[in-house]
């Protein structure tokens, strides 16, 4: 999450021309010249870390005049210094001059307001600090010194300043490594070429009662955190988390349905989410960033399966009417984001579910209902995540939602089927800007799961498709292969998507691997378990469909295990269709 801090207004200060330093760290006053319309700032330059040959620093931009809608600060190095990685601003360089400028969500600036962006560098010889900083035009002059003794190598992943014990940072992700967990690793790396992404950060499922404690072949939460306090060393590291045990879990499939019955909210509060707050409440752990991906393909069932829908299902109803899915998460909500180091993000269904208008604002409408029930506030929600255990494309590069052929819209196409979206990132930027205007903190942070999102190999399109028609267009074009939006079971052709990444977008927290490469999303014929878990249609290759993916193929893999268990075929072609490719 891009949150923006805010500060007391400084416009007094500002006009005393002062500045002041101390080690690594100078915060540097200005104010506008003769003639100019009243602007004036203020800049804290912090050299965070720094080692032989590369730097982190954090910059916090104060307003001390009027208010502004969009900023850009500039400065210029004396060095060989180069920026390497930012995150909150869009930052260019042209030899030694650099121009950091806003985002989508923290453009405007009151008087007194603040916003603070991070970048990371590189440099040979002394690093020495801008002497002279420009917002929007206005000099603030200054200058600071790096550590007086940098460490001798560099940290392993983007440094940071930690934030104060149980305050939280803007976005989690940034700065910090991410939880490899080692029992996903193992199986990767036993794979025939796994070794290329077995040290990847993927979600931990606690997807069951027994899975806080641990499972034959799985650690449970606490050796979980244990192992991340070990891959923390002296950094930051992010542990995911994916809260998924609702009463009557995924009401309209049958392959994640869980063990709790429908009526069941009291066993998932004390035997599933307390045990859950208890363990994450403990001391030793807050240290470490935690993030929920709570409740995935919940909510957005009471709105597009249930009765008046085309795509209603009884269990759906029943849902729908015992209100247990929003006292459940509003429940999840409120216990686990009390934790200072939590950071709850709650599932947003994908593009290819929700991006039709009658989906699309009642979903994030519903959305806040669950936020503020059974005593949760938005507050308690740091952001939303998307495409978790799908294949949505990240981006269609080929074509847009306002594009036509031959004056006939896009839209039209059989594919997009009247969507007011083509691919996740406009999706998930869309719907943050829906739920920040009814209500939810305005500087949301959302996640998009890329783990099977890649499309990539040999039949990968590089143009667009023909322009014989709308369906010729889109069709030749799309990254997506699936046969239908609508698919969702071990899709055949899916690749792995970007991989994990902090800060890739305007208003994105992060890329994630939310679902781990390899675990199955079901199995392509009944096996009896227990666990919960049926069998869908939707994973046996042969069947041909539903009203929900327009009666077409199910695209599936064949002969695929359970729900969550280890899918070496699937495995295999994500990674032969990677994207960016291995």
């Amino acid at each position: 999450m891009s949150r923006t801090p805010r500060t007391s207004r400084t416009a007094l200060l500002a006009a005393l021309g002062l500045i002041t330093a101390t080690g690594a760290t100078a915060t540097v006053f200005g104010t506008a010249t003769a003639g100019a319309a009243a602007p004036g700032c203020k800049v804290d330059y912090q050299i965070t870390n720094q080692w032989s040959t590369g730097f982190g620093s954090n910059v916090t931009v104060t307003n001390t005049g009027d208010p502004v809608s969009a900023w850009t600060l500039e400065w210029s190095y004396a060095g060989n210094q180069q920026v390497t990685q930012g995150w909150n601003a869009t930052i260019t360089q042209s030899g030694a001059a650099v121009t950091a400028k806003n985002v989508s969500y923290n453009g405007t600036l009151t008087t007194g307001g603040s916003t603070s962006f991070g970048f990371n560098g590189s440099y040979s010889g002394t690093n020495a600090v801008p002497a002279t900083f420009k917002l929007n035009g206005v000099v603030c002059n200054g200058a600071t010194q790096p550590p007086t003794t940098p460490p001798t190598t560099p940290p392993t992943t983007p440094p940071t300043t930690p934030p104060p014990a149980g305050s939280k940072v803007d976005n989690p992700y940034a700065g910090a490594k991410v939880y490899v967990n080692p029992d996903w690793s193992a199986k990767a790396a036993a794979e025939p070429g796994g070794s290329r992404i077995a040290n990847q950060p993927t979600g931990v499922w606690m997807d069951r009662i027994a899975a806080v404690n641990g499972t034959p072949g799985a650690r449970g939460l606490r050796a979980h955190l244990d192992e991340a306090l070990r891959q923390k060393g002296t950094g930051e590291l992010v542990v995911q988390l994916v809260i998924y045990n609702l009463p009557g879990r995924d009401c309209a499939a049958l392959a994640s349905n869980g063990e709790l019955g429908a009526t069941e909210i009291g066993r998932y509060k004390t035997e599933y989410i307390d045990p859950i707050a208890a363990i994450l409440a403990d001391p030793k752990y807050a240290g470490l960033r935690i993030v929920n991906a709570v409740e995935i393909d919940s909510l957005p069932n009471l709105v597009t399966n249930v009765s008046g829908r085309p795509t209603a299902t009884a269990n759906c109803d029943v849902m729908k009417a015992n209100g247990n899915y929003i006292t459940g998460v509003g429940y999840a909500l409120n216990k686990l984001g009390s934790i200072g180091n939590v950071y709850n993000y709650v599932d947003a269904g994908h593009h290819g579910w929700l991006g039709w208008d009658s989906n699309f604002g009642p979903s994030a409408e519903l959305f806040k209902t669950a936020a503020t029930a059974e005593g949760s506030t938005v507050d308690k929600v740091h952001g939303f995540i998307v495409n978790t255990a799908n294949y949505s494309a990240l981006k269609e590069d080929h074509f847009k939602i306002g594009d036509s052929v031959n004056g006939t819209s896009v839209r039209t196409s059989k594919w997009i089927d009247w969507n007011q979206y083509t691919d996740e990132l406009s999706y998930a930027q869309a719907m943050r800007d829906k739920l920040v205007s009814i209500g939810f903190n305005s500087n949301l942070g959302m996640l998009v799961d890329t783990s099977r999102n890649g499309w990539g190999g040999t039949q990968r399109p590089t143009g667009p498709g023909a322009l014989t028609s709308v369906d010729t267009y889109v069709n030749g074009g799309k990254y997506d292969r699936r046969i239908h939006l609508g698919n969702w079971c071990n899709q055949s052709g899916a690749g792995l998507g970007e991989r994990p990444q902090a800060a890739p977008a305007a208003g994105i927290d992060a890329y994630v691997w939310m679902k781990p490469p390899g675990e199955s999303d079901g199995a392509s014929k009944e096996i009896p378990n227990t666990e919960g878990k049926g069998f869908d249609r939707m994973c046996d290759p042969t069947y041909t469909g539903n009203v929900r993916n327009g009666n077409s193929m199910s695209g599936a893999l064949p002969d695929s295990p359970l729900a969550g268990a280890w899918f070496s075929a699937q495995f295999q072609e994500l990674m032969k269709n990677a994207h960016p490719a291995l």
